[in-house]
C-alpha cells in the first residue's frame, strides 16, 4: 500500500507498478496540485525503502530526538511539515525527527508481511521510548493494528480520519478531523515532557489560530492566506 506525498513519489510508484508482474496495482491520483518535497532521485530511493527519515525537515542528526513526527499521505505530510515549522519557530531547541511512510506494510513485522522492516530498523527510525505523532489520511486504528507488536507502540499517537466533514475548505476538513498542523503541534507539547510546563502560551496561541481560522472560513468561504500560501522554509 503506497501513499505518495508528492508528485515525484507518485511517479516513482507508478513506474514501480508498471514494471511489476503478477500484481494487482491500483493507482489513485488527486486532482489538486501538490507541493514538491523530494527530487526524483530521492523519491525513487524513498519508495524503494517504503519508509525513511526526511533529513531536510529533521534537526536531530547526531542526537536523540525529543519527538518523532511520522506521516503517510499527501495532506497529512503537508500538515506534519507545517506543524514542524511551527514547533521549530516556537521551540528552536526542540529535536524533531520527521519520518515519512509510503508503504504502510513496512510498519508490520517481517513475519507478518514481506515488506515489513526488522524490529531493529523500526526502533532505529521511530525510537524505543520517544513520543510518536503519526498523521495518517485513513482511520487511525489501522496504524495501531499494523504496529501493535512494535516495542514503542505505547508511545504511538495517531491522528487520522474521524468521519467528520461537509462542504467546506480543504484545510477546514483537516481541522474537523483534528489532523491539522495546530492539533499536531499541540500533541507534541502534550507529549514531550519538558514542554508540558513551558508550552501553555504556545498552546493558547494554537487554539487562537483555530478560532481565527473558523471565523475566516465562515466569513470568506476560503482558507486563511497564510494557510493556502504556506511553503516549507524554516530558517529562511
Amino acid at each position: 500500500m503506497y501513499l505518495p506525498p508528492d508528485a515525484n513519489t507518485l511517479l516513482s510508484v507508478t513506474d514501480h507498478c508498471l514494471r511489476t508482474t503478477n500484481y494487482v496495482n491500483v493507482i489513485v491520483a488527486g486532482k489538486q496540485p501538490d507541493l514538491q518535497w523530494l527530487t526524483m532521485e530521492q523519491a525513487v530511493k524513498h519508495c524503494t525503502a517504503g519508509i525513511g527519515i526526511w533529513e531536510f525537515a529533521s534537526n536531530d542528526a547526531g542526537s536523540e530526538p525529543d519527538v518523532v513526527m511520522a506521516c503517510a499521505g499527501d495532506v497529512p505530510t503537508l500538515e506534519t511539515l507545517a506543524a514542524v515549522d511551527l514547533l521549530r519557530r516556537y521551540f528552536p531547541d526542540l529535536k524533531i525527527r520527521v519520518v515519512n511512510v509510503v508503504d504502510l506494510m513496512t510498519l508490520q513485522s517481517p513475519s507478518e508481511h514481506p515488506h515489513g522492516i526488522p524490529d531493529t530498523d523500526f526502533d532505529s527510525l521511530l525510537t524505543t521510548d520517544k513520543p510518536i505523532i503519526f498523521a495518517y489520511h485513513g482511520y487511525p486504528w489501522l496504524i495501531h493494528r499494523l504496529a501493535y507488536r512494535r516495542r514503542n507502540h505505547d508511545n504511538l499517537h495517531v491522528r487520522g480520519y474521524k468521519e467528520e466533514g461537509t462542504t467546506t475548505t480543504p484545510f477546514d476538513m483537516t481541522v474537523l478531523n483534528e489532523l491539522d498542523r495546530f492539533h499536531l503541534a499541540g500533541d507534541v507539547i502534550d507529549r514531550v515532557p519538558r514542554l508540558r510546563n513551558i508550552g501553555a502560551h504556545v498552546k493558547q496561541a494554537l487554539r487562537d489560530k483555530l478560532i481565527e481560522h473558523r471565523e475566516y472560513v465562515v466569513k470568506h468561504g476560503d482558507d486563511l492566506p497564510e494557510i493556502k500560501n504556506w511553503r516549507w522554509g524554516y530558517g529562511q
